[in-house]
């Protein structure tokens, strides 16, 4: 289903986003590092503030998003998709994964509205974060755009985040691999 979504979109006949939620927190963000033997590494951390982020990206590096610093539930999203959906002009579709918030009874109540709107869900296999290219947003703004300095405190990171977020498909793009259905 996947490859017939990436397929009508490649020829113009829908629009795709694939949708996540994640979070960036002033204790940084360090998958790996190394050191010299005698070096003394600082990373400038402080613990306590948490940015939580939505968004929904297509292959051609549209992006819409939103930022909060409180939780991110159904109703947050239920807000995001209602708000969507009311801008879109031609059938578009959103791929989500199987998330409890995103399947909760908010959500599956409003489905057919966002319908007749041209909004369609689509969600995962259970299992295969690897389908969502929002993931690949995620990765690329924690270890590509931001820098060690923007975690040093709280409106610095929520600055930063906001400012990578927002020059996605202008400054800052993602060269996404073409879809494989194999």
């Amino acid at each position: 289903m996947i490859a017939e979504l990436e397929n009508l979109s490649q020829q113009g006949l829908i629009t795709l986003y694939y949708a996540d939620e994640s979070h960036v927190c002033t204790e940084g963000y360090v998958p790996y590092g190394w050191q010299f033997p005698d070096e003394e590494v600082f990373i400038c951390a402080q613990k306590g503030f948490r940015l939580n982020c939505w968004a929904m990206i297509s292959r051609q590096n549209q992006c819409f998003w939103q930022t909060t610093i409180q939780n991110i539930d159904s109703q947050f999203v239920f807000e995001q998709f209602d708000n969507f959906s009311l801008s879109i002009h031609k059938p578009t579709y959103v791929v989500l994964d199987n998330a409890r918030i995103h399947h909760a009874k908010i959500i599956q109540e409003r489905i057919s509205i966002w319908q007749r709107r041209g909004l369609y869900i689509f969600f995962l296999p259970t299992y295969s974060p690897h389908l969502n290219i929002a993931e690949t947003l995620w990765r690329q703004l924690k270890t590509g755009w931001l820098n060690p300095t923007d975690y040093c405190d709280e409106e610095t990171l929520a600055y930063a985040v906001n400012r990578c977020l927002g020059n996605v498909g202008n400054h800052l793009n993602i060269n996404f691999s073409p879809f494989n259905a194999n």
